[in-house]
């Protein structure tokens, strides 16, 4: 008996119509106008936004790290993504790789842009006297390895006439860039 009666309070007090939503009529109607103009515009933008992003990743992580093919990263990046993604995790994998045999066979486990950079630094000023015997040594490891690329030949030229004991002091001449171009005429 206590279950029925539990039962028929149960119905008694339930409500006599049910909603399914807050809204009603043209209200229930906008926001359906509303959410479905935000899924057929917004959500595929936002999605190819986050696809775009997360494929570029290894490159910027390449870059990051003055990985020696990071050219060859950013291709393999751009294929990956009309691959639909079936490449990234390689390219992924090869940006995070210490290129152990670029070091064995060019003398550098880092991209030209990396002594370029510490190129301009060193000229500035702005190396210690311990970062500036490091840029040295590693180009002397590359040139002998083989001939070095035309920007880190002015490069060495520059820091040659750099004294060798105290801090980099800006040279004479202007920045490499210029000096390159100079050469190339």
């Amino acid at each position: 008996m206590t279950l029925r009666r539990a039962l028929a309070s149960t119905v008694l007090l339930s409500p006599l119509a049910a909603h399914a939503s807050f809204l009603s009529g043209d209200a229930l109607d906008s926001a359906a106008n509303v959410l479905s103009w935000v899924i057929i515009f917004f959500v595929p933008a936002v999605a190819i936004a986050l696809f775009w992003i997360v494929h570029v990743l290894p490159e910027k992580i390449a870059e990051k790290r003055h990985h020696p093919q990071k050219q060859a990263i950013h291709v393999l990046c751009l294929l990956s993504l009309f691959f639909g993604g079936m490449l990234w995790p390689i390219a992924w994998l090869w940006a995070y790789t210490k290129p152990v045999v670029n070091r064995a066979v060019y003398g550098s486990d880092r991209h030209e842009d990396y002594y370029l950079e510490q190129g301009e630094l060193a000229l500035e000023g702005k190396l210690s006297a311990e970062e500036l015997v490091h840029l040295r040594g590693e180009l002397a490891a590359m040139q002998a390895k083989g001939p070095l690329p035309l920007d880190l030949r002015v490069l060495v030229e520059a820091l040659d006439r750099l004294p060798a004991a105290s801090p980099a002091a800006p040279p004479r001449t202007p920045a490499i860039a210029q000096a390159v171009q100079g050469r190339a005429a």
